[in-house]
């Protein structure tokens, strides 16, 4: 099947006379035959799935494991886990990194609460930080994984990942894909070792759900199942379940907001108040061929460098009407938010300009509105904004 019955038929096997599949909401499992119940616990313990009783929640949980299957079928991936949070997936996999080695390679710039989890040294790894170019040589014999995003949040810079599997060698690549989307780029089918999104963006779809989600092959996935019981960290049945429906709608949805950013991003390049439009599909901005090739679309996210600095970011921010000022994206409505004031604010002012995230950056998350709308409350903003630089 292509990607866009897959999207809508994935894991939706076994539900009997149900159309729509059910949620499993409960906490605990019977276990009326012991040695069955403690087999299947040591299945789980072990990073594996139950072979008799689920037992509890935190082990396995029915709809969870519904949704886990459609997205991993979506990746072509082996498996895939799913946390509370992005965050919880990150954590995760970094821990289930310390099972393999010490070091990570880390490839900037990243999502910022990456970022800032990483340069912390909360759990205990060593963080060598790199450029596409240097992730060879930041390679050490203790490496256990490469991390690497593309398109980059916020600055939608492109990585080559071949490029990046090539020089990790036999190192592990994670890269977090929540910008592209399973619709747009499949990570694995270029050499990834693991593929991360935030859940609470596109996935969801619709900015109600909080999760995280990382797809794999089954000796990866069984080291993150392990973190997941130790750690607590668990998606709900009830936002898997809202999970697995957002999927229906994913390549719709993602396809008919690309329209609207492609529009956007060329009308942003003409207005003068806009210094740099920052869009894979822009000018300058895909030096590597990368959509066409391994993104099969720009997508839906643009950044932008105002003439009038920080000011004029601050006064577009405050004078939109149809663009919600607000942090995340994905969603079917239009966001717009200050990186460096807010998502990568915990990020180190080196950080921030090694990503060359400055002050007068703005990040849009193009959502489904009429585009005429949009492009109308968006020139608006800019003109009011910046006066000086839109004369």
């Amino acid at each position: 099947m292509r990607p866009d019955t897959v999207a809508i038929h994935a894991a939706r096997d076994g539900l009997g006379e149900a159309h729509v599949p059910p949620i499993d909401l409960s906490t605990t499992y019977k276990t009326p035959d012991l040695p069955d119940a403690t087999q299947s616990i040591d299945a789980m313990a072990a990073g594996g799935l139950p072979t008799g009783s689920s037992v509890y929640q935190r082990l396995f949980n029915p709809t969870v494991d519904r949704f886990e299957r459609a997205l991993a079928t979506l990746e072509g991936a082996e498996a895939a886990v799913s946390y509370a949070s992005g965050m919880a997936a990150v954590t995760a996999a970094l821990l289930a990194a310390k099972m393999v080695g010490n070091h990570v390679v880390a490839v900037r710039p990243l999502y910022g609460g990456t970022d800032h989890l990483l340069a912390s040294g909360l759990l205990g790894l060593e963080v060598s930080w790199a450029t596409p170019e240097t992730v060879a040589d930041a390679i050490r014999p203790d490496t256990a994984l490469v991390v690497c995003e593309t398109p980059a949040n916020p600055t939608l810079q492109l990585v080559d990942i071949e490029a990046v599997v090539a020089a990790a060698g036999d190192v592990a690549v994670m890269v977090d894909s929540t910008f592209a989307t399973p619709v747009l780029q499949q990570p694995i089918r270029q050499g990834a070792t693991i593929v991360l999104h935030s859940g609470t963006k596109f996935l969801g779809g619709h900015g109600d759900v909080l999760a995280g989600v990382l797809a794999t092959n089954e000796e990866w996935a069984a080291r993150l199942r392990q973190v997941r019981i130790l750690t607590g960290g668990n998606l709900h049945p009830m936002a898997a379940y809202t999970l697995h429906r957002g999927l229906q709608t994913l390549p719709v949805r993602v396809r008919a907001a690309q329209d609207n950013a492609i529009k956007l991003a060329e009308r942003l390049m003409q207005h003068p108040s806009v210094a740099r439009v920052r869009f894979p599909a822009a000018p300058g901005c895909d030096p590597h061929g990368l959509v066409g090739r391994q993104m099969s679309g720009p997508g839906t996210m643009i950044s932008i460098d105002l003439a009038g600095g920080y000011d004029a970011a601050r006064n577009v921010m405050s004078t939109v009407g149809i663009f919600t000022p607000a942090v995340s994206l994905g969603s079917t409505d239009s966001l717009i938010q200050h990186p460096a004031g807010l998502t990568h604010r915990i990020v180190g002012e080196d950080a921030q300009a090694e990503g060359d995230i400055g002050p007068s950056l703005l990040r849009l998350s193009v959502g489904l509105e009429d585009l005429e709308d949009l492009w109308h409350d968006l020139a608006s903003a800019l003109e009011t904004a910046s006066p000086m630089a839109a004369k």
